[in-house]
């Protein structure tokens, strides 16, 4: 009973994330064949919910709900993260999915996504099997 509540959350943003069209095959494709602005709008909108939302947090000093301090570690840039980059956009643009709308594609309906679940679990898996060997 204990987590319910995220079971209610999940289920809602997969709600969302149907009825926005996010989870559509073809709005993916869209984009990345430029000839829907959709996804980029979603995209561009999650962007800057999340700029205002972090300087929110920032500038009013904004606590987690255990009342510790909400910290955002900086980022460095290497050029791994071009790589990873390419490869998960190759991906997407590929299987028109990506991992956040996975479980909503598969509780529509689209099984085959059940493919799609599956490599990027294995791709997780392989990534952390190497990750002390890659550049940095």
């Amino acid at each position: 009973m204990k987590y319910l509540k995220y079971l209610l959350a999940g289920t809602f943003f997969g709600i969302v994330l149907v009825k926005a069209q996010v989870i559509s095959w073809f709005r993916i494709q869209e984009m990345f064949q430029l000839t829907s602005f959709h996804m980029y709008g979603v995209i561009g909108t999650a962007v800057i919910t999340g700029i205002i939302s972090l300087q929110i947090i920032k500038r009013f000093k904004i606590k987690s709900f255990n009342g510790e301090p909400i910290k955002v570690a900086p980022k460095s840039f290497d050029k791994g993260q071009i790589f990873g980059g390419l490869i998960f956009g190759i991906g997407w643009a590929i299987t028109g999915a990506c991992p956040g709308p996975l479980f909503a594609q598969i509780g529509s309906g689209f099984t085959v996504v059940i493919v799609t679940l599956f490599f990027a679990i294995l791709g997780t898996w392989v990534y952390g099997l190497f990750s002390d060997k890659l550049p940095h």
